[in-house]
């Protein structure tokens, strides 16, 4: 085995010419020696291939917060979870100055029913401390089987650390849920929870409807949506941007360097659209808020994102182990990067509630005045109201101002268009 090894890293070095032969040499003989020398003289028995992986889970990290080694279990838990179901929390993480924190909690899932917010730090999870704790191995730690417990202990801004105790559950994404906004009928509401295999089929499905059914502005909420896949984000920028770059991506290898361009079949290019972000969106949500701010085809309304801009490729080791690498960054279509910089709306709203004046005369209208005569007459006469049935979701505000303040702006911008 270490002859093999040897020989291996040996061959390695005849494959690069950046370094001199001789120092890649020393710098391959110095790991083999280290290995050796575990295996001769660690308190715990240990074989070499024991070794090479936790070598391996320990080499990866330290390159960035996002590259990681990928075992047997977390190579299969990656591919079921970008298809849109698997088990745990449903809750996202990442590492940000060296500590877990929650990048955000995925909708309707245990860690959201939970109150679990985005940028909660996680200190412990179970007895288990997370400091100097690689992200797969917290990620392996919160994840188990369905009805099992888990106990964090969370860290938030401004208050004392405290713990949450969370039912494990199967985490089924519906990534793309669609309403109307009360009290603004013109408006269609979209929440996009994450990106996986299923956004741009379902948002054609609901743009459709949406056009058969008047609608004249979209809010696209991306709020705490964490991300996924490349493609989805693309293919939702090419649904409202019908030239130009999209987004592109640049790394060391020239195959990595990649510009995704829009088409103009099928664009629904004259909507007005906002779209509402905050410290929980990342990656895909970034690029599509973006690539919207760029061209100039949405006002982005909320709170500044997490700013991760790089791009991980799987590359399988074998059948049952992968490593996920940074290969490059993405760029917007104006050049500026995501990378530790996020994106700054062009409307700075934080969360708050939104006061409501008790003020019942103000609200009363000449229809809502006849309407409820009509159902005073209805009761003195004994006749049932017969109402009627509608398949339409409605979403309240309840006191959202960052949706609220959407909502105002999208009404100002198709009140313009009509003007023009």
């Amino acid at each position: 085995m270490k002859k093999m090894l040897f020989a291996i890293l040996l061959a390695l070095t005849l494959l690069h010419a950046k370094e001199t032969q001789q120092t890649r040499l020393q710098a391959y003989e110095k790991f083999v020696k280290v290995v050796n020398m575990i295996e001769a003289y660690y308190v715990d028995e240990l074989n070499t291939s024991t070794i090479i992986n936790k070598a391996l889970k320990g080499l990866l990290p330290n390159l960035d917060a996002h590259s990681s080694y990928l075992d047997k279990k977390a190579y299969k838990e990656l591919k079921i979870q970008t298809n849109g179901e698997f088990g745990g929390l449903g809750i996202v993480v990442g590492m940000r100055n060296g500590v877990l924190t929650v990048i955000s909690p995925i909708d309707d899932t245990p860690a959201f029913k939970a109150g679990i917010k985005a940028g909660d730090i996680i200190l412990k999870i179970n007895d288990k401390a997370t400091i100097d704790m690689s992200l797969d191995e917290a990620v392996n730690l919160m994840r188990g089987k369905p009805s099992t417990k888990i106990t964090l202990t969370i860290v938030r801004k401004g208050k004392k650390p405290f713990k949450v105790t969370i039912t494990r559950g199967i985490i089924k994404i519906k990534s793309v849920k669609a309403y109307t906004l009360k009290g603004y009928p013109q408006i269609e509401y979209i929440r996009i929870s994450s990106f996986d295999k299923n956004v741009v089929p379902s948002l054609k499905e609901i743009l459709k409807q949406a056009k058969q059914q008047g609608k004249k502005g979209i809010i696209i909420d991306l709020r705490n949506n964490p991300g996924g896949l490349l493609n989805q984000a693309v293919g939702t920028l090419d649904l409202f941007i019908d030239k130009g770059i999209l987004v592109s991506q640049k790394g060391r290898l020239k195959s990595e360097n990649i510009e995704f361009k829009a088409h103009s079949f099928g664009t629904y290019k004259n909507i007005p659209i906002v779209v509402l972000v905050n410290g929980g969106s990342a990656s895909a949500s970034e690029i599509v808020a973006g690539g919207l701010q760029d061209h100039k085809r949405a006002v982005i309304v909320g709170e500044k994102t997490f700013g991760k801009g790089s791009v991980q490729a799987i590359l399988p080791v074998n059948k049952d182990e992968a490593i996920r690498l940074t290969v490059a960054r993405y760029y917007l279509p104006s050049g500026r990067t995501i990378q530790a910089r996020g994106i700054t709306p062009d409307i700075i709203i934080h969360p708050g509630k939104v006061k409501e004046i008790n003020n019942t005369t103000a609200e009363i209208t000449e229809a809502n005045l006849k309407a409820h005569l009509k159902a005073e007459l209805q009761k003195l006469d004994n006749k049932k109201t017969i109402s009627k049935k509608t398949n339409e979701k409605v979403k309240k505000i309840d006191g959202d101002l960052q949706l609220l303040t959407g909502a105002n702006i999208l009404k100002a911008l198709i009140i313009a268009k009509e003007s023009k």
